[in-house]
């Protein structure tokens, strides 16, 4: 987490960067409100977690700043501090938006309970806004939760596919939030006071996958007791998400590709099709192009569908997100659950973000809730994630004990990447000379000085014992070198092994 401290005064910014940092926070620091305004208002601003103000500044005050804050819907938690204590000054700053109040010199855990309590209200009231926001369709990019740099450039791409009724397909791996970007993008768009209808192509029975998309007539087949509308009549005017649509039967795909181009769709027994008006996001965690090849998705459809792909990377590539979601998470089931826990470690929060996540963002969030019902006291630690602290325990102690092996030699067959024997070569008969190069029977990759010798010393050498190894069959030489062959000649006589060729060539 990271925290803006600004304040005019050198040593007290020292200060309070030293005890922060006692408590693990990260800090930035501004000598003035102009300065912290310009930070907050900028693309750096997204990474600031909690703002420490003083309230007596030249020019710009901690009352101006927060002004500002608020005019510029920037909802930050701020706590003020101050050498003048008095109730006046606290109302006021209460008033403009700050969340807690500290008369310098602060102490050390004061100053810590205070960010924490600050942080976490933040995380709970945010979620609580989250939640109103996703009920009523109006959940925006804003909501998502992300310190990445990976993510914001998602987010952007995702921002101007709202402003557009453009189809959206969205692909990421099982957890990552591609419904969490597909409700953004409805709920930024000109469609978000009407429905979003979210519907999961994989768990739709077979038999029942054209009715429930396109609706049926009352006795259209066995158990058609009442007429049914259908997801994209449901979805008219609004927005459908066809998450996992990879796993659309063939038969539906057939039908989904028509009711896109024709902007209608035919109800199971209808006698004529019903117009509809939708907005269409998919979602998918296959590769839809290797599908194609393979015969197992229409490849016209593929093409409706991908006309704007966003790709949400795995938790594992933006880990600068774990500790935030975390957080999040934690004052999420907290409150659910009753129980009051305020932090997750330092300690546990190292290993979250050495773990590999494979389940993604909804693994985490499992993990956390596990560790709330768990959790005996008001923090959250290694305890509380026993597998995880398990699985990061074993891999840091296969790495070190990597580490403190010695290099093996690497054997000529194992160097190569092994292939299919070519027709004629003898296979019985041993391709390695019969005396071995000057490198041995491994490339040394340090000279004498234990220093990295030069890429070309390498190539050379690595040149010369293929050549060696393979008999002077330049030919395989090449192939092994996965070279062509002209390219190999080339090198050879840039890298003056032109002896080397005349004598395989003799």
């Amino acid at each position: 987490m990271t925290i803006l401290i600004v304040d005019d005064d050198p040593v007290q910014c020292r200060l309070l960067e030293g005890m922060l940092h006692k408590f693990e926070y990260e800090t930035v620091t501004r000598d003035c409100g102009e300065a912290a305004l310009a930070l907050l208002t900028g693309p750096d601003g997204a990474r600031i977690d909690c703002v420490i103000l003083d309230l007596v500044m030249p020019n710009l005050d901690g009352l101006g700043v927060l002004a500002k804050l608020k005019e510029a819907a920037i909802k930050l938690p701020v706590i003020v501090q101050t050498a003048h204590g008095g109730i006046d000054n606290v109302i006021s700053a209460m008033r403009a938006g700050a969340v807690d109040f500290v008369v310098k010199p602060v102490g050390a855990e004061r100053l810590h309970v205070s960010v924490r309590n600050a942080l976490n209200a933040s995380a709970l009231e945010g979620e609580l806004n989250r939640i109103k926001r996703s009920r009523s369709g109006t959940l925006g990019f804003a909501d998502i939760i992300t310190k990445s740099a990976a993510m914001h450039a998602v987010i952007r791409v995702a921002e101007k596919a709202a402003a557009s009724t453009i189809p959206v397909l969205i692909s990421g791996e099982s957890g990552v939030g591609k419904e969490l970007i597909a409700r953004a993008i409805h709920g930024s768009s000109e469609r978000r006071a009407l429905p979003f209808i979210a519907v999961n192509c994989g768990a739709m029975p077979e038999n029942l996958v054209e009715s429930i998309l396109f609706g049926h007539e009352k006795g259209a087949f066995t158990g058609a007791t009442e007429r049914h509308t259908g997801k994209f009549v449901e979805a008219s005017g609004g927005t459908l998400f066809l998450d996992e649509v990879g796993e659309l039967p063939a038969a539906a795909q057939v039908k989904l590709l028509r009711a896109i181009q024709e902007g209608e769709v035919e109800p199971v027994g209808a006698r004529k099709a019903v117009k509809v008006d939708v907005r269409l996001i998919s979602a998918t965690n296959r590769d839809l192009i290797a599908d194609v090849k393979a015969g197992r998705f229409r490849e016209d459809l593929f093409y409706r569908l991908h006309v704007f792909p966003i790709l949400v990377p795995p938790l594992r590539q933006r880990s600068a997100d774990i500790p935030v979601l975390a957080r999040h998470f934690l004052a999420r089931f907290a409150a659910e659950e009753g129980k009051c826990i305020r932090l997750v470690t330092p300690e546990a929060l190292r290993v979250l973000a050495a773990y590999h996540w494979p389940g993604n963002t909804r693994q985490l969030e499992n993990a956390v809730f596990r560790a709330v019902v768990l959790a005996e006291s008001d923090a959250v630690g290694l305890d509380e994630f026993p597998q995880i602290a398990a699985q990061v325990g074993l891999a840091a102690g296969a790495a070190e004990a990597a580490a403190a092996q010695p290099a093996p030699a690497i054997a000529p067959e194992e160097h190569f990447e092994p292939e299919l024997v070519p027709a004629g070569f003898d296979r019985t008969t041993p391709a390695a000379p019969a005396a071995a190069p000057s490198c041995g029977d491994a490339f040394s990759f340090l000279n004498a000085d234990g220093e990295v010798r030069p890429l070309e010393e390498v190539e050379t050498e690595l040149i010369r014992y293929a050549i060696t190894h393979y008999r002077g069959q330049m030919s395989e030489v090449a192939r092994r070198l996965r070279i062509g062959r002209s390219t190999l000649y080339r090198k050879l006589e840039a890298l003056g092994l032109n002896s080397e060729r005349a004598e395989a060539d003799g």
